[in-house]
């Protein structure tokens, strides 16, 4: 597989069915490339009669077909399909399921609340980055209303409500208009499920709230409040004012009104009455709207699972486990620099991570390399001179707890060339005793670890970051420090000769400058 790769997410929601098309070149660079909407109401019925009808069964597997030739002209590699609430609550959904599968070949996945609140959170959490951190993020769907409760940014409690659009709307019968009856039963019966699932409610009249759904992106560009760190917010005040304006109209009416389609302008009321309850009951103010959700988490997890090589087993973790405290005990005993090898490794595990697609190497290597990064200058301890061949022999010779065979080779070896005081030649005893294949993936390791190295070079750990961009035939640096370090680029290219041959890229390094910050 090679860089960048190509990701879909699906998301088969109560109101509607929607598709994104991403780009990624690494985790923290995401492209978004297409997305298509279709307005296929799964919720219809599936709350009320907990079945989904036939003609709503036909028309989602059309809409997956027109999203699997979408996805096929962009060379998708990986994807991920969910369907929510109405899927959840209908007693055939497998027909759903096996009808999209015979028509599009994609396989749909029916996930339950709490993953479902996973992939909100995590989208969210990427969205507003570390500039802010929401006391509350909730979800309003067509089926429920997803509370998460944070306290310092851990979860502390989360819940779901059935207080979906669509629920409501067939469950009270609600079309066109609200009088003033309609609503206040909706606000009641709102207010009755907060009670009994929040009898204390806090109070976050001073937290920041994030809303997420498509209901929550429409009420932003109607009721607007300011900017909070370029993340759109809605003004409660406002929202309250309008939903009583919302309620009087038809549904032309608002579709004129506030420009939305004909299937949100059905809920958009019925959103409205639901939100100004939560707000009201949990002394909201603002909300902020980073308009995220369910699509951007499944790319989230996705990216992670190509750029990323996580253990598969317990059994797996076990021997990692092993292998790192033996690593530690061992530098710890010959004295070495623990910030300085720490970074390393950090800095060496990021660009394993982001040209994983290229190197193609799995979790075992991933840990030999950061295994590798920790015992770099242990050859210090006999004597700074030749302190690469020092440590090849102290690692092949130290029996080190949890590093035998190939594996103690390859970790003697990547020490050797960490430096480029050495280059792999098979006259060396820990790189002769590697087969063909691992020689190779020897080199691809020692490129980064030299490039990790030279990075950490002042044994400061000012560098707090790189971020890898993949443009044609060149790898592009993009060297994130703290104010006031000093970044030798010229001598990060010399010890890029190695990473330049074996991976068939030319690299460039290039200093992030504050303004571009924070963009991915």
């Amino acid at each position: 597989m090679a860089a960048p790769v190509q990701l879909a997410a699906i998301d088969a929601g109560s109101n509607a069915i929607r598709l994104v098309i991403a780009r990624a070149t690494s985790p923290q660079h995401i492209q978004f490339l297409d997305s298509e909407r279709a307005a296929v109401r799964l919720g219809h019925n599936a709350f009320t009669r907990r079945m989904l009808d036939d003609d709503t069964i036909a028309k989602a597997a059309r809409t997956f077909k027109q999203f699997r030739d979408r996805m096929d002209r962009y060379q998708v590699s990986a994807y991920r399909a969910v369907a929510t609430a109405a899927a959840r609550e209908s007693r055939n959904y497998r027909k759903l399921m096996d009808r999209i599968r015979r028509k599009s070949g994609l396989e749909l996945e029916v996930i339950g609340n709490e993953e479902e609140a996973r992939l909100v959170c995590s989208a969210v959490k990427w969205a507003l980055s570390d500039r802010l951190q929401p006391r509350l993020i909730f979800d309003l769907g067509g089926g429920s209303l997803e509370l998460n409760f944070f306290q310092r940014g851990v979860l502390e409690h989360r819940m779901g409500l059935p207080l979906g659009t669509i629920r409501l709307m067939e469950t009270y019968s609600i079309h066109g208009a609200i009088d003033e009856d309609d609503a206040n039963r909706l606000r009641h019966h709102v207010l009755s499920i907060l009670r009994s699932a929040l009898p204390s409610p806090p109070k976050l009249s001073r937290a920041i709230a994030v809303a997420c759904g498509g209901n929550a992106e429409a009420l932003v560009r109607i009721t607007p409040g300011p900017l909070v760190e370029r993340i759109p917010s809605i003004n409660v005040r406002l929202l309250k004012d309008q939903t009583w304006r919302m309620m009087a109209l038809d549904i032309p009416g608002r579709m004129r009104t506030f420009r939305v389609r004909e299937d949100r302008a059905e809920v958009i009321g019925i959103a409205a009455i639901i939100i100004t309850t939560l707000a009201k009951w949990l002394d909201l103010r603002t909300m902020l709207v980073p308009g995220v959700g369910v699509r951007e988490g499944i790319l989230l997890d996705l990216v992670a699972q190509q750029y990323s090589g996580g253990m598969v087993s317990d059994e797996e973790k076990g021997r990692a486990a092993e292998m790192l405290q033996g690593a530690l005990w061992f530098a710890s005993r010959l004295n070495y620099n623990q910030h300085h090898a720490e970074q390393v490794a950090r800095l060496a595990l990021s660009l394993f991570d982001q040209l994983r697609p290229i190197h193609e190497m799995g979790p075992e290597l991933r840990l030999l390399l950061e295994v590798a990064a920790l015992l770099h200058d242990i050859g210090h301890f006999v004597n700074r001179k030749n302190h690469n061949r020092h440590g090849e022999y102290l690692i092949r010779n130290g029996e080190i707890p949890g590093l035998r065979g190939w594996r103690c080779e390859m970790v003697a070896a990547l020490v050797r060339y960490h430096n480029s005081k050495s280059e792999p030649e098979l006259e060396h005893s820990s790189y002769a005793a590697l087969d063909g294949q691992k020689r190779r993936q020897c080199r691809l390791l020692t490129s980064l670890l030299r490039i990790a190295e030279k990075l950490e070079s002042e044994h400061e750990q000012r560098v707090t970051g790189v971020d890898v961009q993949i443009e044609g035939h060149k790898a592009i640096f993009m060297i994130r420090a703290a104010d006031g370090t000093r970044l030798d680029l010229a001598g990060l290219q010399r010890k890029a000769e190695l990473f330049e041959r074996e991976f068939h890229l030319h690299a460039e390094f290039r200093r992030v400058q504050k303004r571009e910050k924070e963009v991915a």
